[in-house]
């Protein structure tokens, strides 16, 4: 009897840590190195990038003529966020005739870690409570003119 309650423990355990593995996952662009390496500054274009590489993952929001291809791994266990173990960011920069100019890649080391503060994301501007939001308004209807007019009307529309 002690040898199946050992058996059935064991694989209660088993499926209970089952659900505990590392998910791999992958984002972005399938990078091939050998066609990674081929492109050249001084010899490529565009249009010769475009058909080696595929479109790029995103191009340069201040400046159109750099290309990003972006390629991570990530690992995550159960519920926690993804890690990212392995990733490469090529960027590919071009002239204004098209042509590469500049091919670079960079890794892992360029990713950041941003940590939010709190649950609430400071502003300019005041501060101010819910009743001084609710009740901040009593008297400045009509303070104007005191006669109850606006901006454009100080004195309430007598003329």
């Amino acid at each position: 009897m002690t040898k199946v309650l050992t058996i059935s423990v064991a694989l209660i355990a088993l499926v209970a840590t089952s659900g505990c593995s590392r998910v791999r996952g992958h984002q972005g662009y399938l990078a091939d190195a050998t066609l990674v390496d081929s492109i050249k500054p001084g010899v490529d274009n565009r249009e010769s990038v475009s058909r080696t590489l595929g479109r790029p993952t995103f191009a340069g929001q201040f400046d159109a003529n750099d290309w990003y291809y972006i390629d991570r791994e990530t690992k995550q266990l159960a519920f926690a966020l993804p890690v990212a173990t392995k990733q490469t960011l090529l960027r590919v920069t071009f002239d204004d005739a098209g042509n590469v100019t500049a091919v670079s890649k960079t890794g892992v080391e360029k990713i950041a870690s941003i940590r939010p503060m709190g649950d609430k994301t400071p502003t300019l501007g005041s501060n101010r409570s819910f009743f001084q939001e609710l009740f901040g308004n009593i008297g400045q209807v009509g303070s104007v003119g005191q006669g109850g007019g606006t901006a454009d009307n100080p004195d309430g529309g007598n003329n």
